[in-house]
């Protein structure tokens, strides 16, 4: 099959740059801190798409300029419009925007976001949708919709958040859409860890690389299984889980692991 070339998409609306299959998508409005628009919103989730399609990317990190993460949505470039909406075009931007979600979750490569500074409303959801976070300790996430009237439930919050901090944690930060501080983000099991704001961006690149190095099938298994398994019993989990390494079983790296512990050498995972 036809396999897409991520290293030669030129995004418009933010930064992409693909080194040794490790992809890092950089939002790039710095002078606003990092605001989505309708249409950074919509080429977002067509990049996280098409990742099922390359062979040349195995790990993305995500992550903002100018010391800030992401501010959510414009005000003025979709805050704005949308009061002026009827209800189909409401639910047409809605569903879009939770299409960026599953995008995110159903795509092969695990996801690590780099988060300095204001991590908040739109960026807070992209930040929680990734499979791992590193922090500096500036970092400010906050779901912020019910400042602005909204429901906390916004593109799979009341989904996501609980499996990350527990159900009263996410109902606290979902209800008053206070700002978690970086302390708080990792006792509370958010971000994988604090590091030094010149320091982030290397420490998730670091991870990513090493994501990128080994199995590739098997890693997308395990982000399968881990996105799936939320709504199956300890029994279906059982038998998706049965199946699954079964069909690890069979992949090259799985004997070239073994043949590697037998020489008693590092393997070199190929990813097939």
């Amino acid at each position: 099959m036809y396999k897409l070339k991520a290293a030669e998409w030129r995004p418009e609306h933010f930064k992409w740059e693909v080194s040794n299959r490790v992809a890092t998508l950089t939002l790039n409005r710095p002078e606003r801190k990092n605001p989505l628009t309708f249409e950074s919103y919509a080429e977002l989730r067509d990049t996280f798409h098409k990742l099922q399609y390359v062979d040349d990317v195995r790990a993305v990190v995500i992550t903002g300029a100018g010391g800030n993460f992401c501010s959510g949505g414009d005000v003025h470039e979709i805050i704005g419009p949308l009061t002026k909406m009827d209800m189909a075009g409401l639910l047409a931007f809605t569903r879009m925007t939770g299409n960026l979600i599953k995008e995110m979750r159903t795509c092969p490569q695990p996801i690590i976001a780099a988060i300095d500074g204001v991590c908040v409303g739109a960026g807070a959801i992209i930040s929680m949708a990734s499979d791992m976070r590193y922090a500096t300790p500036a970092a400010k996430t906050g779901f912020l919709f019910v400042k602005v009237g909204l429901a906390g439930c916004d593109m799979g919050a009341c989904s996501i958040l609980p499996r990350i901090i527990g159900h009263g944690r996410a109902s606290e930060l979902l209800y008053t859409g206070r700002i978690m501080s970086a302390e708080e983000g990792q006792a509370w099991g958010y971000f994988n860890a604090i590091v030094a704001p010149e320091k982030v961006l290397a420490a998730a690149q670091n991870m990513a690389q090493s994501l990128a190095d080994g199995p590739a099938f098997a890693h997308s298994v395990t982000k399968k299984c881990l996105h799936q398994e939320w709504n199956q019993s300890i029994e279906q989990a059982l038998e998706t889980e049965a199946e699954a390494q079964a069909i690890c079983m069979q992949t090259k790296d799985f004997e070239r692991a073994y043949h590697a512990f037998v020489d008693k050498v590092k393997p070199a995972f190929q990813g097939d």
